[in-house]
């Protein structure tokens, strides 16, 4: 009865077990498979850096033609914006950008902050899966959205408070900017104090340490370098938005005297007027200086960025 037992057993093993050439077909498969998606994701890479390379080349060879027709000191220091009479001053422009970028973060950031701290150290669970994807949402929100309700809510509401004839200006583009960069920066933080270990809170709160002090002495410090990030991609969004400025600020080329005065920035400047120069102008270039602006300085705070990521690792 052993022996049919015995005879057929190690047979079904020999048929189950499979071939060299099976192995190495299959090996040689897997190899060929992880090559091509090494060389797509390498091209993939070496494209987009080859698309961004373009972008500055092309936009900065257009930009510093400006300084074929003027002077570095006319374009940075003057504020005499007027292109009919070759007079191309930008820096209304730059200071309107900097003072708007500022004001919207003095605004945005003690509340992003507050409520990543509430999300996720104080709040009960289900408030935090019910806020969390909400900011998400807003995110993805387009910034025409939140400049029409800043055009037809916003801005009427502040003409009756302040008692204005014109409500648009450098605050209402703040308010705007403030509520759109609200949630990235929110999020981020949320994220950042998320990370921090347990056992921080934990020794903290050994030591007799109450709420507040481990959120203020221990937590935040901890989660800064991810905090001071979300700020930095917050002030990205808000020195690059154009949109929403355009529909609140005014869109006159002139230097913010009051929070209520018809200004511009560097954006709303660009795309208020580029439609309507001859490419081969000076009008043109110092359109392209500024955009080329906006873009250095953008790439300057993503390489902070990475500094504050790489830096962050290592210790």
């Amino acid at each position: 009865m052993n022996t049919p037992v015995q005879q057929i057993v190690p047979e079904d093993r020999a048929l189950r077990k499979p071939s060299n050439k099976f192995k190495f077909t299959r090996s040689v498969r897997v190899r060929l498979t992880n090559r091509l998606f090494k060389y797509y994701f390498l091209f993939s890479i070496l494209a987009l850096c080859f698309v961004l390379g373009l972008v500055i080349f092309f936009i900065g060879k257009t930009a510093f033609l400006t300084f074929g027709h003027i002077s570095l000191s006319e374009f940075f220091l003057s504020f005499n914006w007027n292109p009919e009479e070759e007079h191309f001053g930008a820096a209304a422009f730059i200071i309107n950008t900097i003072s708007l970028t500022l004001l919207t973060l003095v605004m945005a950031v003690p509340i992003s902050v507050g409520m990543a701290v509430l999300i996720a150290e104080i709040a009960p669970k289900w408030f935090k899966n019910l806020i969390r994807p909400v900011l998400d949402l807003l995110v993805g929100i387009p910034s025409i959205v939140y400049g029409y309700i800043g055009l037809t809510v916003l801005i009427p509401f502040l003409r009756k408070v302040s008692g204005e004839n014109l409500g648009d200006g450098i605050l209402a583009a703040a308010l705007v900017l403030a509520l759109m960069v609200l949630p990235t920066i929110s999020r981020i933080s949320d994220e950042a104090i998320v990370s921090v270990p347990k056992k921080y809170r934990e020794a903290a709160y050994a030591m007799g340490s109450t709420r507040l002090q481990v959120i203020m002495r221990v937590i935040l410090p901890a989660a800064g370098r991810g905090i001071i990030a979300a700020i930095i991609m917050g002030m990205t969004r808000a020195i690059g938005e154009t949109m929403a400025v355009v529909m609140v600020i005014g869109n006159t080329a002139q230097l913010a005297k009051s929070f209520f005065s018809p200004t511009s920035v560097l954006t709303s400047n660009i795309v208020m007027q580029i439609s309507n120069v001859e490419f081969d102008s000076t009008w043109n270039y110092a359109l392209h200086m500024m955009a080329f602006l906006l873009l250095v300085i953008s790439f300057i705070l993503i390489l902070f960025i990475r500094f504050l990521g790489r830096k962050g690792r290592n210790t």
